[in-house]
């Protein structure tokens, strides 16, 4: 007898999720940028999760699964792994509820992340840099100190708070078309994903993920879940690394309408971009789908799936498409065009 499917939240436990961790996350502004709109040819309204607690939209989930823990579970503390905004979300939501964390960290994982998990409070265990280092090591300390496991993003908890950033997204800019939303693991998609499938049914939810990283794009493609080819995943979007989990699947390939592949350079150029001309902090993945918009035809598909817009949606067709820029944790001894990183920018960082 085959096991039951991984449960994902529904439109409820979102809203229960919001609910429950309005106290401690913030409600993260929403920006424009009429310069940004005149390039990708629609109306362009940016989440700006750089803004929330801990500096990424990774507070919302842990928040989240820290708040449903039971007294029992959360005498115990909670354990995960993390290249970084996961983990540091999950030590702060640790330390406000007053019990132990325990973050298992790649080795090389950006400076400021590794600082700010420590920053608050969280135990740290160094892995090699791969999956399933991450996991073995995380499988050792929930054996040891019988913490519960908060996954970055296989678990209903964590993805119903990263869906919330939805619900806050529509209800300031309620007639919105499309929304695009970075794709790693795939938590933060999946939550949106299922938060506009119970909120907002006509919402086209398009995922954007690095070319160097693209298992959800070979994945939805195959029609099953597809590994990172071996050896190192190589992108600058570090956040993206991590590969689709089943739950994450199943979320995405019965809910996203369309996934576009991004690379090196463009994303380099985007994030030039958006610190430059909208004064925002954004790091490699939150640019990933600014790249998207930028260098792809996302509008032009947007437009034509929606009937709008000339023969060919070209124009865009006054189309009003939500990005959610994921977060803003930058290792700044370490920007692609300071560090003058030819291979990471193809020279896309010189200005247009």
């Amino acid at each position: 007898m085959s096991a039951a499917p991984p449960a994902l939240p529904d439109l409820a436990a979102i809203r229960a999720a919001a609910r429950r961790i309005a106290p401690w996350a913030r409600r993260t502004p929403v920006l424009t940028s009429t310069t940004a709109d005149r390039r990708a040819g629609a109306r362009l309204f940016f989440k700006a999760e750089p803004f929330q607690r801990t500096g990424a939209f990774k507070f919302r989930g842990a928040a989240n699964a820290v708040l449903s823990l039971d007294p029992a579970e959360a005498a115990a503390g909670v354990v995960t792994h993390s290249s970084g905004n996961h983990g540091a979300a999950l030590a702060l939501a640790a330390r406000l509820a007053g019990i132990p964390c325990r973050v298992v960290m790649p080795e090389g994982a950006p400076r400021i992340k590794r600082e700010a998990v420590a920053g608050y409070g969280a135990e740290i265990v160094y892995c090699a840099p791969t999956a399933e280092a991450r996991e073995a090591a995380c499988a050792r300390l929930v054996a040891e100190s019988g913490g519960r496991l908060v996954h970055p993003y296989d678990d209903a908890a964590v993805i119903a708070g990263q869906g919330t950033v939805l619900l806050e997204l529509i209800e300031e800019v309620p007639d919105l078309d499309a929304v695009l939303v970075p794709v790693g693991g795939g938590g933060l998609a999946s939550g949106v994903a299922l938060a506009a499938a119970g909120a907002a049914p006509g919402l086209a939810v398009v995922g954007a993920e690095p070319a160097g990283a693209a298992d959800a794009a070979r994945s939805l493609a195959a029609g099953r879940r597809e590994a990172h080819p071996p050896g190192p995943v190589e992108t600058i979007a570090d956040g993206l690394k991590a590969p689709l989990a089943e739950r994450t699947f199943r979320a995405l390939s019965t809910h996203l309408r369309h996934l576009v592949t991004v690379e090196e350079a463009a994303i380099v150029e985007a994030m030039r971009w958006v610190w430059e001309r909208m004064k925002v902090v954004v790091e490699p993945s939150a640019a990933v789908p600014v790249a998207a918009l930028f260098t792809g035809d996302v509008v032009a598909r947007l437009a034509a799936g929606s009937g709008r817009g000339g023969a060919d949606g070209a124009d865009g067709g006054g189309l009003r498409i939500g990005v959610v820029l994921s977060g803003g944790n930058v290792d700044l001894d370490r920007l692609p065009w300071a560090i003058g990183d030819a291979a990471a920018s193809g020279g896309a960082v010189r200005d247009r």
